[in-house]
């Protein structure tokens, strides 16, 4: 294998195993295809059509950071509750640190700030 050539094979994987995750989570989560977009910081159904089919060879910089925040938000979720079922209706449920929203209605705002408001305060729960 060529020099040249193992970055982009590194990131074609680095970019399966996240998609992966994401997907995982997002079915855990009851999430809509519509809204899964959204939480992407996509705008084509077709780029999460390819995503779910292992077609990805780039994700931009945006979506792989709110991926990573996903990442990080199923895990501090994990960690707060022993029980899987508590921890994936916990996006859904209303809380009044999101103004009764709930922590998915919040991060459904768009902005890629809305999921790191709830990554840090998840974290903020157990640090």
């Amino acid at each position: 294998m060529s020099k040249d050539k193992h970055p982009t094979l590194q990131f074609e994987k680095e970019a399966h195993v996240a998609t992966s995750a994401f997907f995982n989570i997002v079915n855990a989560w009851n999430v809509k295809l519509e809204d899964q977009l959204i939480l992407l910081g996509l705008h084509s159904t077709s780029v999460i059509d390819n995503m779910k089919a292992g077609k990805v060879t780039n994700l931009s910089d945006d979506t792989l950071n709110r991926i990573s925040y996903i990442i990080r938000i199923y895990k501090a979720l994990g960690i707060l509750f022993s029980v899987k079922d508590q921890a994936h209706a916990w996006p859904r449920k209303p809380n009044a640190h999101f103004n009764n929203e709930s922590a998915l209605k919040y991060m459904l705002k768009g902005n890629v700030t809305h999921l790191s408001d709830v990554c840090r305060y998840l974290n903020s729960q157990y640090f």
